[in-house]
């Protein structure tokens, strides 16, 4: 049988039709996730990447604490090198000089000294500046060969705290990009919305936080929050530390919010929490996921104004109790701090820095 040649065209056109779609695939990039169709989507995904960018926010901070920590401490190992260098220089200074007295000495022992002088009850007294005198170089001998092995383990102390300092800088340095690059991509989801988009966006917002304040406020916390306050409040009618926490923070109403900012101009959320408690006289951790471990925690139904609320189940917000159900908070980037109702957000839990 003879086979009817297929026409040139055609292969070489399906084969330009195969090389493209090979190109297509290669060339185009993998979307991390789906373009938001609604604008309920285009909320959830700014939430998301907003949280994200919180939670490396948080990293970012708690970097910076290792970082303050590590330089404090090369200082403080710097300043004792340097205690021991010049310990050690007197110590050899002094060592040298013993050797060199007991050179010109003869290098006689004091049993040979007693012999050979004419006058034993000085041979005596020689031998016994002999004895001090070599006893004395002795506790030099040993007390440099201590200082010099002391002064290479703080040496090498300090060459393992910079080596550390160095990483934490770099962790810093990685969240940094982190942070930058999810509220970028928050900020130009933002940015595409149109007037009316972001009208009705805010609306979706303030209804959402609404929702969740009602159903919180149904549960009758609020009742018991507040008989824990009256409870809590001294002669004066006062919690005085967490009301001097809240007044510190009600000054800030207004600025604006900043990550990795700790005032006096512009807060991030742990940033404001942690200088109110520290302007009452108590100092606290800077990040909100420390703050959650080591604080003390109260039930949400027993707290009071000036306490500390904690959200997302990874802690990775605060506010402050104003009371009534209200919150003082730095909310995200783009925002201010602000008062908002304090169930806006889930509630991780609450902690009392005064407890």
């Amino acid at each position: 049988m003879t086979r009817t040649p297929r026409a040139p065209g055609r292969r070489t056109a399906a084969a330009v039709a195969l090389a493209c779609a090979l190109t297509a695939t290669v060339q185009t990039p993998a979307r991390a996730e789906p373009e938001p169709a609604t604008l309920t989507e285009v909320r959830d995904r700014i939430e998301r990447l907003y949280h994200h960018a919180e939670a490396a926010t948080d990293k970012y901070n708690a970097a910076g604490e290792k970082v303050s920590a590590k330089k404090k401490r090369v200082r403080g190992l710097d300043a004792r090198v340097t205690a021991t260098e010049t310990r050690l220089t007197r110590l050899t200074s002094l060592a040298g000089a013993a050797a060199r007295a007991q050179y010109r000495g003869g290098g006689l022992p004091a049993e040979a000294q007693f012999v050979l002088t004419g006058d034993p009850e000085r041979a005596l007294d020689t031998a016994s500046v002999a004895r001090q005198a070599q006893q004395a170089t002795q506790r030099v001998l040993t007390a440099l060969a201590e200082t010099r092995g002391k002064l290479e383990k703080q040496r090498a102390s300090a060459d393992n705290e910079l080596r550390e300092l160095r990483s934490e800088r770099k962790k810093m340095a990685a969240h940094r990009k982190t942070i930058e690059k999810r509220i970028a991509t928050a900020e130009a989801t933002e940015a595409r919305l149109s007037e009316e988009q972001r009208r009705r966006l805010a609306a979706l917002d303030k209804e959402k936080a609404d929702e969740a304040q009602a159903k919180w406020v149904e549960t009758g916390v609020l009742d018991k929050a507040g008989k824990a306050d009256r409870d809590d409040r001294d002669d004066t009618g006062e919690n005085s530390a967490g009301r001097k926490a809240l007044a510190f923070a009600t000054r800030q109403l207004g600025k604006p919010y900043v990550w990795g900012a700790e005032g006096p101009d512009s807060y991030d959320c742990s940033g404001l929490t942690s200088q109110a408690w520290l302007d009452a006289g108590v100092a606290i951790p800077r990040t909100s996921q420390e703050q959650w471990r080591l604080l003390h925690r109260v039930p949400v139904e027993d707290m009071r104004p000036g306490d500390l609320i904690i959200y997302n189940a990874d802690a990775t917000h605060v506010s402050l109790y104003l009371g009534d159900g209200e919150m003082i908070h730095a909310p995200r980037p783009g925002r201010s701090v602000t008062v908002a109702p304090a169930a806006s957000m889930e509630i991780l839990g609450v902690v009392r820095p005064d407890a």
